[in-house]
C-alpha cells in the first residue's frame, strides 16, 4: 500500500471513529461463540440505532408481511451479517458530520452514495448471487475516500476539480486524482475500510470500484458497485444514455450476468422511486 495513503488515512482516525454500536456488533459477528441474542442485546442498548433498525426492518426495503416491533425479532428475521451491514450503513453518515469540508455539498455526496447503494441492491437481487445488504453497504461507502481527501488535502482536491472541469474529454475524477496526487479516492477509501477492520468484501468493493479487474476475491460484488455507480449518476441526472455518465466496463456486465439494455431503465427508474424513503431511513435524523 502507498505510504502516502496510509499516512493520510491514519490522520483521519483522530477526527472520526465508527460508532460503538457497529464496533461491538462487528466483533460479535466475527466471534464464533456469539449468538443472535448477544447481537440483539448490543443493538438494543443504543436507542438511536434501535430506532433506525426497526424503521429499516419495517420499510419497503424488506417488505415483511407483519410488523417487526422488537430488536430480537429484527435480528432473527434480518440475520446477523445483515444487521452488521445495517449498523454500518445507518451510522456512517453521522460519523462524518463533524468533518469540516467546504469543497462538496454533503447532502449531494450522500444522495449520490444512496443512489449507488439502492442501484447496487436492485442489481444484486436481479443477479441472484450476492448478499444485497452487504453490497448495499459497500456501494454506500464507495466514495468515502473522497471525504478524506477533501478534508486532509483540500488544495490538491481543488486542483483535481479544476483539472476535471478544464479537460476537453471529461476526465474521470479518479484519473485526475491519480495525476495530481498519485493515488485516487477508491484507494484511500479501501485503506480507511481496512483500518476500520471492515469485512474484506467491503474493502475490495470500495478499493476496486473504478478498477474491477483488480478485484481478486469479490469480483462479482465489485462489478455490481461499479455498475451501480454509473446508474446512480443516470438517476441523478435524469438520463438513460450511458454516454452521459462514467463509462461502465463491459467486463462488469459479463461478471454479473446481466444485460445492460434490459437492466438500466428498470434499475434507474426503481432507484428514483426509492430515493426519498432511503434518505429518511439512512440519513434522516
Amino acid at each position: 500500500m502507498n505510504k502516502a495513503i496510509t499516512e493520510l488515512v491514519q490522520g483521519v482516525d483522530n477526527l472520526i471513529t465508527l460508532p460503538d454500536v457497529f464496533v461491538r456488533i462487528n466483533r460479535l459477528v466475527e466471534d464464533a461463540n456469539s449468538n443472535m441474542a448477544d447481537i440483539a442485546k448490543v443493538a438494543g442498548q443504543d436507542p438511536s440505532f434501535s430506532m433506525r433498525l426497526l424503521r429499516v426492518a419495517n420499510s419497503t426495503f424488506y417488505g415483511f408481511p407483519s410488523t417487526i416491533d422488537t430488536i430480537p425479532k429484527a435480528v432473527s428475521i434480518i440475520g446477523t451479517s445483515q444487521i452488521r451491514s445495517l449498523a454500518l450503513a445507518t451510522s456512517v453518515a453521522s460519523s462524518f458530520e463533524g468533518l469540516p469540508n467546504s469543497l462538496v455539498s454533503m447532502g449531494n455526496f450522500w444522495r449520490h452514495s444512496l443512489y449507488c447503494a439502492i442501484a447496487a441492491r436492485i442489481l444484486c437481487k436481479q443477479a441472484h448471487k450476492c448478499d444485497p445488504d452487504a453490497v448495499f453497504t459497500a456501494a454506500l461507502l464507495h466514495d468515502i475516500g473522497e471525504l478524506v481527501i477533501f478534508n486532509r488535502m483540500p488544495q490538491q482536491a481543488k486542483e483535481v476539480l479544476y483539472l476535471v472541469l478544464d479537460s476537453a474529454d471529461e476526465l474521470p475524477v479518479y484519473l485526475a486524482e491519480r495525476q495530481i496526487m498519485g493515488f485516487d479516492h477508491a484507494q484511500v477509501g479501501g485503506e480507511l475500510a481496512r483500518q476500520w477492520q471492515l469485512p474484506p468484501m467491503l474493502v475490495e468493493c470500495i478499493e476496486c470500484h473504478h478498477d474491477i479487474r483488480s478485484a481478486q476475491h469479490f469480483p462479482r460484488e465489485t462489478a455490481l458497485v461499479h455498475i451501480a455507480n454509473s446508474l446512480a449518476l443516470m438517476a441523478e441526472t435524469q438520463t438513460l444514455d450511458q454516454k452521459d455518465v462514467s463509462p461502465i466496463d463491459q467486463l462488469a456486465w459479463q461478471i454479473v450476468g446481466l444485460d445492460a439494455g434490459q437492466v438500466i431503465p428498470a434499475v434507474v427508474g426503481e432507484a428514483q422511486e426509492m430515493i426519498a424513503e432511503a434518505e429518511k431511513l439512512f440519513i434522516g435524523k
